[in-house]
């Protein structure tokens, strides 16, 4: 009955934050938005307290539900595992501990996530890794789908659904997806929770508590009959059954209820053990100093986080079936444009999770993750397919992190994440080639005007730099290319 329990819950949440990463209407967000909330890395640097005391005491009472029920990536690694015994029909074994590997990469982590160095944190948290591989790779068959959904609505002279384009935003998080899809599937087929317990920061710190659950699978010795038949079907490898032996290690224990489902002799119970003396001394004194650790740098990670190269497109556009239209290019930005919501540049990238939420949802196609080393597979703002809608605010209604706080229309129409800036090289109207002003017709905001030129009797366009919010407008509609004659350069400090 737990197990049954446990895998629908699993099941709810899984395929809940799934379809949310693949979403592109917003409409599933006010729904299931607050799935990806629940999240523990984007809970701690959105400084969710409510979110994190919850998580806290969910695993102090219960032990590592979060890892089977909550986290996307332990249970899709549980799907790959139940795969992977049933086709190879190969059983489980007790392992040790590797602390080297788990508590290193833990420490590794830590000190990424204080120092700001992104690139590393957004590897190797759990809930970025799962969005990082949806977005890259199951929503462009989402996305053709529903296309083809599209094509059949149209010739029945109905429009339920939309054609959405589909396009690499990032080749260098599109290799970090695929690799990590790989390796995420060949440790699971092989090895069940291996990445879990040997890998995952969240998976380790969560361990931490773990240890000292209320509730937990208990052994009874004098009932065992050292079938092994727990230890077999134990993905955790944490269960040790010999001669003299029945020891389960609860750091790595992430209660799927296998055991208790394998165990023909009632030897194995999910009950109220708090406080007995269920692990070997040694084992508990061990996690005793884990635990303080942990809990010590947790909670100061928690307190001080508080406060690309692009792939062109393959084929070119052509304008009536005469001109060849060339397809725009990303301009070399003085400092990233980050989304409107985000309280500055450096805050904005010290939360950030790099989970591709608010990639996948972008409905202008304004969002991509950096190809950037300093800020790898992080989300910034560029303009050429699209430009930034003043009545838009989906990212900040969406961010589980924190990063982009929520606004309004009516505030981001005040929101200065950049400002335009003319290439007079580049702009006809400035070299006396024609008169175009197709940046001050579609600037929302009335930043960019046209003004005289008396050497060409043409005008040409300035910016308003205390006008204007960088929405991308004039970038995104302006006629010259591979490079736009206006471009936007982000501000550090956001107003």
């Amino acid at each position: 009955m737990l197990k049954k329990l446990r895998v629908l819950l699993a099941w709810i949440f899984w395929i809940g934050i799934t379809l949310l990463l693949l979403d592109f209407t917003g409409v599933l967000h006010g729904y299931l938005g607050w799935m990806a909330k629940l999240q523990f890395l984007p809970a701690i640097l959105a400084l969710n307290v409510g979110v994190i005391v919850g998580l806290v005491l969910l695993t102090l009472v219960f032990g590592r539900v979060y890892c089977s029920v909550i986290c996307p990536l332990g249970v899709f690694q549980d799907g790959i595992s139940w795969l992977g015994t049933h086709r190879s029909k190969k059983p489980y074994k007790y392992h040790k501990e590797m602390k080297w590997l788990r508590y290193g990469v833990w420490v590794l982590f830590v000190v990424a996530l204080l120092a700001g160095v992104h690139v590393l944190v957004a590897l190797l948290a759990p809930y970025s890794a799962y969005g990082r591989m949806v977005q890259n790779l199951l929503q462009p068959i989402y996305l053709w789908g529903n296309n083809l959904l599209a094509a059949w609505a149209e010739k029945a002279g109905s429009y339920a659904f939309y054609e959405k384009e589909v396009w690499l935003r990032s080749l260098p998080t599109f290799i970090v997806a695929i690799v990590t899809l790989v390796v995420i599937v060949t440790l699971s087929f092989k090895g069940g929770r291996s990445y879990c317990n040997g890998v995952c920061p969240v998976g380790t710190t969560l361990s931490f508590l773990s240890r000292f659950a209320a509730f937990r699978p208990v052994i009874d010795a004098d009932k065992c009959k050292h079938c092994k038949a727990c230890e077999l079907h134990c993905k955790a490898h944490c269960i040790a059954i010999g001669k003299d032996t029945e020891k389960i290690d609860y750091s790595r224990c992430v209660d799927c209820f296998n055991c208790i489902e394998q165990c023909k002799f009632g030897a194995l119970k999910y009950k109220y053990a708090w406080g007995k003396n269920v692990t070997p001394d040694n084992d508990r004194a061990s996690g005793r100093r884990a635990f303080m650790t942990g809990t010590v740098l947790a909670v100061g990670t928690a307190a001080l986080k508080g406060v690309q190269a692009r792939a062109q497109e393959a084929a070119k556009k052509v304008d009536g079936g005469f001109a060849t239209v060339l397809p725009k290019e990303a301009p070399e930005r003085e400092t990233p444009l980050t989304p409107p919501g985000s309280a500055s540049v450096k805050d904005f990238y010290r939360h950030c999770t790099a989970c591709q939420l608010c990639v996948a949802e972008c409905p202008n196609n304004v969002l991509r993750p950096s190809g950037k080393l300093e800020t790898l597979m992080q989300p910034e703002m560029s303009f050429e397919k699209g430009w930034c809608r003043p009545e838009c605010t989906r990212c900040s209604e969406l961010c589980p992190a924190g990063a982009i706080r929520k606004i309004t229309p009516e505030e981001k129409t005040q929101y200065q994440v950049g400002t335009a800036r003319v290439n007079l090289k580049l702009c006809v109207s400035a070299n006396g080639k024609a008169e175009c002003g197709k940046c001050a017709q579609s600037c929302p905001s009335g930043a960019v005007q046209m003004v005289d030129n008396p050497e060409t009797g043409l005008r040409y366009p300035v910016v308003m730099e205390e006008v204007c919010i960088g929405c991308g407008a004039c970038e995104y509609l302006c006629p010259s290319r591979p490079i736009s004659a206006i471009t936007v350069n982000g501000k550090p400090q956001h107003v």
